[in-house]
């Protein structure tokens, strides 16, 4: 069976100021899913996420972490989308610089547009007739490479439920936000992560090719 989920990799909080919440021990540049069963750590290794690289304004509590993150042109992931064979095991996770923010490019593979996935490892998707092959390095050692196949007319349902993880996904947010006593900008935090990684709005496939 092909799972697809939606990943963000871990940040290396070593290099980050300390974090205003608890977030998850998770090893730095593994892969945490997202979807509607994250637990308030998880939760909160995303919301610091987004700060990473960021300056904020004022002394670093939750307050002023949020409002940085809603003062932001545009919030952004390391991560994308992960596949996985579960019968094989074999596996394919995004490339250094993909982002999360990205994960709707996939349906463009159906009209033979190549997503964004990263690079150093570079995966890629070699477009067939009926089956897409996603290779986890596309480079020198791309016959060595790890791969995933995916039958083109499963990609639709594959990404049904990535949306639906990711709904579910802010939901959990929305509870973690009441919980760490945000309020009116906790709200707006669930909007903006809506808004900057096109959550909730309806998705639609292009015709094949």
């Amino acid at each position: 069976m092909i799972k697809m989920q939606a990943v963000v990799e871990v940040p290396n909080f070593d290099f980050e100021p300390p974090q205003p919440w608890p977030v998850s021990s998770a090893d730095p540049y593994s892969w945490v899913p997202i979807d509607g069963g994250c637990s308030d750590p998880e939760i909160g290794l995303f919301v610091s996420g987004l700060t990473c690289g960021r300056e904020i304004v004022g002394p670093g509590g939750r307050e002023n972490v949020v409002a940085s993150l809603l003062a932001a042109d545009a919030l952004i992931q390391p991560g994308g989308l992960r596949l996985i064979d579960t019968d094989t095991g074999a596996f394919v996770v995004p490339g250094c610089c993909a982002g999360l923010e990205d994960w709707r490019g996939w349906a463009d593979v159906l009209t033979g547009t190549l997503p964004w996935l990263g690079h150093d490892p570079t995966p890629e998707v070699e477009i067939g007739v009926n089956e897409l092959r996603v290779w986890q390095d596309s480079g020198a050692n791309r016959d060595a490479a790890a791969s995933v196949v995916v039958a083109r007319s499963s990609l639709p349902d594959l990404l049904n439920e990535v949306q639906r993880d990711l709904i579910g996904f802010l939901s959990r947010v929305q509870i973690w936000t009441e919980r760490n006593e945000l309020g009116s900008n906790g709200t707006e935090l669930v909007k903006a992560i809506d808004r900057n990684f096109d959550v909730t709005a309806p998705l639609s496939f292009p015709a094949a090719m």
